[in-house]
């Protein structure tokens, strides 16, 4: 009888031993995500802080050119600003109805042959290398809009912006998607059975139902947007304007950040230092966006 409770005990301490390393593993795999986060803010500010004792952070937000590689150097941020914003809101301006239309028509409407035919082709286009969104730009969406305006210079924000609002549906649609299809089948039974259409319950109930998870999908896509690269390096142009008319050319913080990395600017200078001033400006607008993001979940959490 002793050797039988001797052997559970060892049996349980040998299985909470084994519970404990695991929950150390996955405690430490959580927090590699706080630990990358750190870092990298802690690698912007320690890099970008000799920039702004250089140059002043007056300067930086005031001046209206962007030359930090010039003679002449200027370093003001609004140009690449004024880009990141422009390329970013005909981006959401595409995505966002069209990615929502998608989502409501393969929730509600599509049938199931038909919804597993296009989710692989969304998660396809995905899935498509952003330098060749890029190049797709500059070759095709580029010459047909200067069918229509022939002012339209080589590179512009405009073909920029359509690109990188077709590619960031996929990310929108599917999120939203999969948030709508999370509500209760009882929700629309109830709303069928108070003689509600497909339509007026998709739209009256299962999105309002599920407007945490659709907003969640369009923040990604605003972050998505603002933070892509290649598609505005390759379509937009490398030359900073301070201008909000998307048929101008432009270069966004990105694109600027990728110019002066691949570039022959000495480490230490100022010219390089400005690309970590520049990334902690982009850092900062998503975190604003973000943050907004949550407060506005939290809200329509508490009303829905």
């Amino acid at each position: 009888m002793q050797d039988i409770v001797s052997a559970r005990l060892l049996k349980r301490s040998s299985r909470s031993i084994g519970e404990f390393v695991i929950e150390l593993l996955l405690l430490l795999c959580a927090s590699v995500s706080i630990l990358a986060t750190v870092s990298i803010v802690w690698i912007l500010v320690a890099d970008a802080v000799p920039f702004f004792e250089a140059v002043g952070i007056k300067r930086f937000l005031t001046e209206k050119m962007w030359t930090p590689m010039f003679e002449d150097a200027k370093y003001g941020i609004l140009p690449l600003v004024s880009g990141t914003f422009t390329t970013s809101l005909v981006a959401v301006s595409i995505a966002i109805p069209f990615g929502t239309i998608i989502a409501i028509y393969l929730s509600e409407f599509a049938g199931y042959k038909t919804r597993e035919i296009v989710k692989p082709f969304l998660e396809l286009l995905g899935s498509v290398p952003s330098i060749v969104y890029g190049y797709f730009a500059l070759t095709c969406i580029t010459p047909v809009l200067q069918k229509i305006f022939p002012e339209l210079p080589g590179f512009n924000m405009l073909s920029a912006g359509i690109m990188m609002g077709i590619a960031i549906i996929p990310y929108i649609s599917s999120l939203a998607e999969d948030a709508m299809r999370a509500v209760p089948m009882s929700l629309r039974e109830g709303a069928y059975g108070m003689g509600s259409t497909k339509f007026q319950t998709s739209i009256n109930i299962v999105y309002p139902a599920a407007i945490s998870g659709i907003l969640s999908a369009y923040i990604l896509g605003i972050a998505r947007a603002i933070g892509e690269t290649m598609i505005v390096s390759v379509a937009a142009g490398m030359q900073p304007t301070l201008s909000f008319n998307p048929m101008t050319e432009t270069q966004t913080i990105s694109a600027y950040i990728v110019q002066v990395a691949l570039g022959d600017a000495p480490h230490g200078s100022i010219g390089y230092q400005s690309i970590f001033a520049a990334g902690l400006v982009l850092l900062i607008f998503t975190l604003i966006f973000n943050i907004l993001g949550h407060c506005v979940r939290s809200y329509y959490k508490k009303q829905y």
